[in-house]
């Protein structure tokens, strides 16, 4: 017995759809710490994905939100945000993805990225999933730490109340206890009954909280979780990346060093593509 797979066409981008035997490959920084390591990074992910035959949108966000302390780095803006990641689509050439957190956002930001993202913890706000989808732009949805995957049918449900098909579920892991996440791989065939399913390599990882005022995160384990969802069965892949994540301002401790994707990448496609054989 197997689970059903959303089949109707979701529009990713542009010439860029879901489901494909072309695995999607959200990466970038955790949040835009500067407009050049945000060139920089889109365009060492854009060589690498092209050379592996995936498909890419470059993610970076204006403004965490959701920081443990008052002190942690945010970001410096919608503004100043959004007129980085229009640079990063008119030199790099690739699509972007960021957050956003206040329904008055939604049409403001999508006047520039292609993909609307939706906080795990914002997953259920009805009102900022209907600004969302009524963008038209592609909605991708990350199921809350406190979610049963069967209950993100009716977050899709929603955006799709606008009209808008385009909705994408991303997997996260769920609260262990305190300051810990564990990832049940249930979740990605339920969930991919419902919209095509990205699996978060990189915050499934994290230990929220954990790190004295900040998060903390275990990257060593991040490759075996991916290839465990890639043997499942996903669409894609969300991985944040830094070519330093020592020095990174935000959620280092989990992200992937730049210079480790290309292999990892390659490991994911060659599994996914048994899927698609």
């Amino acid at each position: 017995m197997s689970f059903p797979v959303y089949t109707t066409a979701v529009h990713v981008a542009d010439k860029m759809q879901l489901p494909h035997p072309a695995l999607l490959i959200i990466s970038g920084p955790c949040v835009i710490e500067s407009e050049q390591l945000c060139l920089d990074i889109a365009g060492a992910m854009k060589d690498i994905c092209s050379r592996l035959g995936l498909q890419y949108v470059f993610k970076a966000s204006f403004d965490k939100a959701n920081r443990t302390s008052a002190d942690s780095f945010r970001g410096d803006g919608m503004e100043q945000g959004l007129k980085i990641l229009q640079k990063v689509k008119d030199q790099i050439g690739v699509p972007v993805l960021t957050d956003i957190h206040w329904p008055e956002q939604a049409a403001v930001v999508a006047e520039v990225v292609d993909v609307l993202q939706i906080p795990a913890f914002l997953c259920r706000q009805t009102d900022l999933l209907l600004a969302a989808g009524a963008t038209g732009k592609a909605v991708n949805v990350k199921k809350g730490q406190f979610m049963a995957p069967e209950d993100m049918q009716y977050a899709a449900g929603k955006v799709r109340a606008t009209g808008n098909n385009n909705v994408l579920l991303t997997e996260r892991g769920a609260s262990f206890g305190y300051n810990n996440l564990v990832v049940d791989m249930r979740s990605l065939p339920v969930m991919r009954q419902y919209a095509p399913v990205v699996f978060d390599v990189t915050h499934s990882v994290q230990m929220p909280g954990a790190a004295g005022g900040k998060s903390g995160g275990r990257r060593e384990f991040a490759p075996y979780l991916a290839k465990a969802a890639a043997a499942v069965g996903v669409d894609g892949f969300f991985i944040e990346t830094h070519p330093n994540p020592e020095v990174a301002l935000s959620d280092g401790p989990n992200m992937i060093p730049l210079a480790q994707m290309e292999a990892l990448l390659g490991q994911l496609a060659t599994l996914h593509a048994l899927n698609h054989g």
